[in-house]
């Protein structure tokens, strides 16, 4: 699909969720080459590796910490233009039946409260400017349809909320300004999807990126893969 980009964002601002490694790293590094300030977020500022990014304290199971992340960003920068909620755990992979309720709600914080969360408390910097993008990282084990497998319940809810969520935004801002929109970056090669996926974390990331780079105006509130729309 044809849609307007930005080439270099110079003088924007990202946070980027889960930004030590795998795909969330290749989206931070990608949009920090393009000029942004990329605040990169991790459980320990320590392990952000790349010398391009702002390490920034964030555990999105704990409230105190996103609100601490978003008013940093606030007060160092007084603006948000692009919110990648990529951070992400994978579930033990069981039937329901069989899956502890403790890796329920720890898969449940981390994939669908904690963006949001975040995304709450940032929503009057992404507010302050049309144009502003919210990327939800989801996957197409999200997918409400009957084929979609078994196994991995609490991520596939997870990340059928952040869907949700997706359209939620679309819904209550999009006419504010705000581009809402959640991607699948499909198989790929990171500690959740294996050395054998089909993908590498800069092929994962392409579509995140090219939906971070949205200029006003664009679509919003749908569901992508491959920067084509997928269903829902």
């Amino acid at each position: 699909m044809e849609v307007e980009t930005y080439n270099s964002l110079g003088g924007q601002v990202a946070l980027v969720t889960g930004a030590t490694r795998g795909i969330g790293a290749a989206i931070a590094s990608d949009l920090a080459n393009r000029g942004a300030t990329v605040y990169a977020g991790a459980r320990d500022p320590e392990d952000v590796t790349g010398s391009e990014l702002v390490p920034l304290e964030l555990d999105l199971t704990d409230e105190d910490a996103v609100v601490d992340a978003v008013d940093r960003v606030d007060d160092e920068k007084g603006r948000l233009d692009v919110l990648v909620n990529n951070a992400g755990v994978m579930d033990s992979r069981s039937g329901l039946a069989e899956m502890p309720t403790s890796v329920i709600d720890q898969t449940l914080d981390t994939n669908l409260r904690g963006p949001l969360l975040l995304t709450k408390y940032a929503l009057p910097l992404l507010l302050w400017r049309r144009g502003s993008r919210v990327v939800n990282v989801s996957s197409a084990l999200a997918a409400l349809r009957r084929d979609g497998g078994r196994g991995m319940p609490a991520y596939r809810i997870s990340k059928s909320g952040l869907n949700a969520l997706t359209a939620y935004l679309d819904a209550e801002y999009g006419d504010q300004g705000l581009i809402a929109n959640a991607a699948c970056p499909g198989w790929t090669r990171t500690a959740m999807g294996g050395p054998d996926a089909e993908r590498s974390p800069e092929e994962g990331a392409d579509t995140p990126v090219w939906l971070a780079r949205f200029k006003p105006d664009c679509p919003r509130g749908r569901f992508w893969r491959d920067r084509q729309v997928i269903d829902w």
